[in-house]
């Protein structure tokens, strides 16, 4: 059991040899989807046994369940489509190769096959761990649909942002119930749109688009909280909020201080993860931001690169945080996840366990 509930991971794990090759050979035809499914449950029941060892109180799947942290989600939704070629976006230094999705209708959705997934990893709880689930972001859908290659075909289901925004709250809800119902407690939205609208370089990019960065904001929170409203009294939906992950490259760098007025204040969630690994993330003052019902994750430890940071060096940096937050609001985890997408980050997986056992040291020393 784990010794404190001040220690955490965002969700992905590195994915094992054995399931990239499975999920080769499925897409190849070489097994049927019955064997892959069934390598699949195998190599998550090795990751939660790992999970639990390292003292995690939250299992996941590792998003062991899916290609991309994001896309794979939105294609369980009725009215969305997607093709392998188009949906490149470019990192610092490399070009993530993703899959263009897109609308085909209005959205809706049925029995969202990411509830199934989550039924087995809630079959292999324990006393003192707890099945989380993570999804992308309401906002995340809604930034997706109006990229520029959408927009086009997003405006002839949508003539408005505001209808949008209201089929994506009404699809999210009833997904949200679907893993209500299947026992989920605490569901993770993952979301890179706050990260996206951050810094100098982000204002220039959405001016280019003829977009105005108040607007943009207002209808983030907007959604995000349309959503959430009217959730289980008895279920926290958490958040965690990225500059871009993927192959150990970022998509943007810049302080929160010109989103914590509306996240870091408004949004109805009960937990930020948030990135602070680096200098791109800035300085902790936008903390004084959050609302007093908010606890608070410091993502202090990177998952880009294999090289341990200094112990006291962290310690120093969740003193540094605790002038804006209380101690016992705060808590510790890697800023991101170390497989965003299935090509994962560039660190080996002993190097992965060494980071989190380190999260978990800092985290004991800490918070005892």
């Amino acid at each position: 059991m784990a010794k404190t509930t001040h220690f955490d991971v965002v969700g992905s794990f590195l994915r094992p040899a054995e399931l990239k090759k499975a999920a080769a050979d499925f897409e190849a035809g070489v097994i049927s989807k019955e064997e892959f499914i069934k390598i699949k449950h195998k190599l998550i029941e090795q990751l939660v046994e790992k999970q639990k060892a390292a003292g995690l109180h939250y299992i996941t799947d590792g998003e062991y369940n899916r290609k991309f942290w994001h896309l794979d989600f939105f294609w369980g939704f009725e009215g969305i489509a997607h093709k392998n070629d188009g949906g490149g976006v470019q990192f610092a230094g490399e070009v993530a190769d993703l899959e263009a999705t897109y609308l085909t209708g209005k959205l809706s959705v049925k029995e969202h096959p990411f509830v199934e997934n989550f039924k087995f990893v809630k079959s292999l709880e324990s006393e003192g761990f707890e099945a989380k689930q993570t999804i992308p972001s309401p906002a995340q859908l809604f930034q997706q649909l109006n990229i520029p290659s959408n927009f086009e075909t997003t405006r002839n289901f949508y003539p408005t942002n505001d209808e949008l925004i209201e089929d994506i709250a009404k699809a999210y809800r009833q997904v949200i119930k679907q893993f209500y119902d299947a026992g989920c407690r605490t569901l993770q939205f993952d979301d890179c749109t706050w990260g996206a609208i951050v810094g100098d370089a982000a204002s220039q990019r959405y001016k280019s688009l003829g977009l105005e960065l108040k607007q943009v904001k207002e209808e983030l929170l907007k959604v995000n909280n349309l959503a959430i409203e009217g959730k289980p009294v008895d279920m926290k939906i958490n958040t965690h909020i990225c500059r871009g992950n993927y192959h150990s490259t970022y998509f943007t760098s810049g302080p929160y201080d010109g989103v914590a007025g509306y996240v870091f204040a408004n949004e109805k969630v009960n937990t930020l993860y948030l990135e602070y690994d680096d200098e791109r993330s800035g300085g902790f003052e936008p903390l004084a931001q959050v609302s007093p019902d908010k606890n608070v994750v410091l993502g202090l430890i990177t998952t880009k690169k294999p090289e341990l940071e200094d112990k006291q060096a962290i310690i120093a940096r969740i003193r540094q945080a605790e002038k804006y937050i209380p101690l016992e609001r705060l808590s510790l985890s890697p800023q991101c996840g170390f497989a965003s997408c299935e090509i994962g980050n560039k660190l080996t997986e002993e190097e992965q366990w060494a980071k989190i056992r380190l999260v978990s040291e800092i985290a004991e020393e800490v918070w005892g």
